[in-house]
């Protein structure tokens, strides 16, 4: 009964302590919703230059609106496939020469399949060009078998170093610019990034402390059974008694 009980006050602890985790990571997801919205609708200010590429950080950084001016390499881009609002297809992922020479990563936004040629798109800029958008971290390569080969030249995630790599560009900045939309009916298509962060945090929460909760109700059960059976079984000299002999002896 001692290792049941222990056992029950371990699993009821750690019920507890998961809920309390999802309580403070709710306030934490409550606290990165607010910032990330306020960035989002803030007014563009300049991309960190290649000195700051060091401080660079996403819980401060991503998602805020930046600018940048430069020169694309277009013989240099990179097509990442991509599941979109508007279909699945590829992001056209540029790096941008900017004014100190360093290169930065530009997602000019969304192309279909049959628009894999930069000929089909209509033409590119080739003069200096400002881009404004949201400043993203380089992103993981994925696992099996949605992982990036950059042998076969496959992308499935925006993984700055191996793009950077593959593409002989040397050092990149250790993040990229998601472009706003241009003008209606040119290609790539911008502004296409979504902004959501899933908060089931209450609801794993009112999980765990609900299960928590049974535990401490089943424990509570399985000991006041205990004590019940203890009492028939034992008399008041603390000998077992025959309740069937103790009703006949009273007879």
């Amino acid at each position: 009964m001692a290792a049941l009980a222990f056992l029950a006050l371990a699993v009821f602890c750690g019920f507890v302590a998961l809920g309390t985790w999802q309580v403070e990571r709710r306030a934490w997801k409550l606290d990165l919703i607010e910032r990330v919205a306020q960035r989002i609708h803030a007014a563009p200010v300049e991309a960190p230059a290649q000195a700051a590429w060091p401080t660079v950080e996403a819980s401060r950084d991503e998602y805020r609106r930046v600018r940048l001016t430069g020169t694309f390499l277009h013989d240099r881009e990179t097509l990442v496939q991509a599941s979109t609002a508007i279909g699945t297809g590829f992001w056209v992922l540029t790096p941008l020469r900017v004014a100190d020479g360093s290169l930065v990563m530009v997602n000019r936004g969304f192309v279909p399949p049959e628009q894999r040629d930069p000929t089909s798109r209509g033409g590119v800029p080739i003069s200096t060009v400002t881009v404004t958008g949201f400043l993203r971290m380089s992103e993981r390569s994925g696992f099996f078998p949605r992982r990036n080969d950059p042998a076969a030249d496959r992308w499935f995630s925006r993984e700055l170093p191996a793009i950077a790599a593959a593409r002989g560009l040397g050092t990149v900045a250790p993040y990229f610019v998601d472009a706003d939309a241009g003008p209606p009916g040119t290609w790539p298509v911008g502004g296409l990034t979504v902004i959501a962060f899933p908060n089931s945090h209450f609801v794993y929460a009112v999980t765990w402390y609900g299960l928590a909760l049974m535990v401490a109700l089943a424990a509570g059960y399985v000991s006041r059974d205990e004590r019940r059976l203890r009492r028939r079984h034992i008399g008041d000299n603390g000998h077992s008694i025959d309740p069937e002999s103790k009703d006949a002896a009273h007879e």
